[in-house]
């Protein structure tokens, strides 16, 4: 049973051409913009490893890659194919191409559909990568004469800047690691000494923060030292102090970032999906209707076009049965004993036959 049947005259199969022909145009170019997209993302993730954790939020990127060069050239095949159809003479030897094409596409826009869910759904691996990254990068804070970690400081410096936030949920998290060098303290210093000793772990804790958390919307000198310590300093209530500091913390800022991001990402590919299930459903009718006039004396009489010949349960059976076809036709089926027998048989009778 032919499901979706449409009559095409000749104007409208070239009507259907011409718009096919622009509409795989304008999908090469979304390739473009998807592979660009993919890059762009890979390089912002690179941009700043130090501060996560594992690569399984690279298969974003990558699958946006793939799915963007997979794109371009699906795409272009269909420039080719729509511009052929108008011409008798090209069209046929496209006709055996043209099943396995349209499969592949119909493949394609799942993997189309799967970058743009994972573009959404990627959020929890970023969160723990950031979680424990950030972690790691403020401890490592201090450690600028570390081979592999020397340019710790000035990225997390340069983050804190940037995104407007500080620590890793906040700024209280400066208070619970060393990131004051043993080279820049001065163990002469009885309060140094005293603090030193007084941290089971022997080291060197102060409810203080780096300069790249201070905020510059506040109207008075940042205080990075002796934070909770009111006394400290004039006119201070660490409590009601908010924009002394910055008070998100740098893994909600930047979660927010990369999550904005794949999220316009994952939209743009979702658009980019629906325009190829459109081209698919164009380039079927198109093919159908095109291969009824095939042999025809009147190339300009009306055809119809249909999106599937039968069933869909019968058109998958139909397709595997196909495919297993294809790759079982270098197979050679072996004689049984008897066949053999019967063939020696006769080739001895026949040989007895000469030779009288």
């Amino acid at each position: 049973m032919v499901l979706f049947k449409v009559k095409f005259t000749f104007q409208k199969r070239v009507q259907l051409a011409q718009s096919l022909w622009m509409l795989c145009w304008f999908s090469v170019l979304t390739g473009v913009l998807t592979l660009a997209l993919g890059i762009y993302l890979k390089c912002e993730l690179k941009r700043r490893s130090e501060v996560m954790d594992n690569t399984d939020i690279h298969l974003v990127p990558n699958t946006l890659i793939f799915v963007g060069l997979l794109s371009m050239l699906i795409n272009f095949s269909g420039v080719k194919i729509s511009n052929d159809s108008l011409d008798p003479a090209k069209f046929p030897r496209w006709k055996s191409y043209m099943e396995p094409y349209l499969i592949f596409i119909f493949l394609f826009t799942f993997l189309m559909l799967f970058a743009s869910l994972l573009s959404y759904f990627m959020r929890g691996n970023l969160d723990a990568s950031l979680k424990i990254g950030l972690k790691n990068g403020i401890r490592f804070y201090k450690d600028t004469d570390t081979p592999g970690r020397c340019y710790q400081k000035r990225t997390i410096d340069h983050i804190q800047m940037e995104f407007q936030c500080c620590g890793n949920n906040n700024y209280r998290d400066w208070f619970e690691v060393q990131w004051i060098s043993n080279r820049y303290l001065d163990f002469n210093n009885r309060e140094v000494r005293d603090r030193i000793k007084s941290n089971v772990d022997g080291r060197y804790l102060v409810d203080g923060v780096p300069f790249s958390c201070c905020n510059p919307n506040s109207p008075r000198p940042c205080i990075q030292h002796q934070i909770t310590n009111n006394s400290a300093h004039f006119n201070y209530e660490y409590q009601t102090e908010e924009l002394n500091l910055w008070m998100m913390g740098c893994r909600e800022a930047l979660l927010r970032y990369y999550t904005g991001m794949m999220a316009t990402i994952g939209t743009s590919v979702l658009f980019c999906y629906v325009m190829q299930l459109g081209m698919l459903t164009g380039l079927r009718y198109l093919s159908t209707a095109t291969e009824a006039v095939m042999g025809q004396e009147n190339a300009e009489c009306d055809s119809e076009g249909y999106l599937l010949e039968k069933g869909p349960m019968e058109t998958i059976c139909a397709t595997v049965k196909a495919v297993k076809d294809k790759f079982n036709f270098n197979q050679v089926q072996t004689e049984s004993p008897a066949t053999e027998t019967t063939t020696t048989e006769a080739t001895t009778t026949e040989g007895n036959k000469t030779d009288k």
